[in-house]
């Protein structure tokens, strides 16, 4: 009985561990809950909330990093051009935040992809991005038996889901890490 409980015990204390990751980071409330909300929904498997509240978390990560950079102080309005594009992961890389923990795990190419402005390859984040919150979802529409039983849940994007968390843990901690020496 008593394993029961210690077994129940470890559970909470790491789920409260990895809930509080992202309210650990020095990235401020306007930014860690974006990420915190997106663990929840990810351990509830709710896999589309949960991808697109760590992209918001990402573009509002970098978003309000890089005003501070242009004005050191509280972020009360942001600029509505500087969305999440290779632009603005350029501009912040040339302002050297870390972003290549942005990187999915086999884009190997993705720094070429943001500095190179004759290719026009959007990076894979924003291309997850562009698509996924303007409800393009048909990249992950199963078709594993068939055309014509082609079909969608959001278990289709599961995997998705993680890959965002594994990249939001990375990259906020580096982030964290940036802010705590420059900002």
């Amino acid at each position: 009985m008593s394993e029961n409980i210690e077994i129940i015990i470890a559970e909470l204390e790491k789920e409260s561990e990895d809930k509080l990751f992202f309210a650990q980071q020095n990235l401020g409330a306007e930014v860690h809950w974006f990420f915190i909300q997106g663990f929840q929904a990810l351990k509830k498997q709710l896999y589309i909330p949960a991808c697109t509240s760590f992209l918001c978390g990402i573009e509002a990560s970098l978003r309000i990093t890089m005003s501070q950079i242009k004005k050191p102080s509280r972020v009360t309005n942001l600029n509505p051009r500087d969305l999440l594009s290779n632009k603005l992961i350029k501009a912040a890389y040339l302002n050297n935040l870390p972003v290549s923990a942005l990187a999915f795990p086999q884009e190997h190419d993705f720094e070429d992809k943001f500095l190179n402005d004759s290719k026009r390859i959007n990076v894979e984040l924003v291309r997850v991005r562009h698509n996924l919150c303007h409800g393009n979802i048909l990249e992950y529409v199963n078709t594993e038996l068939g055309e014509n039983y082609a079909f969608f849940t959001p278990e289709c994007c599961r995997e998705l889901a993680f890959q965002l968390y594994e990249i939001s843990k990375k990259w906020t901690h580096a982030l964290g890490k940036f802010r705590s020496e420059n900002l």
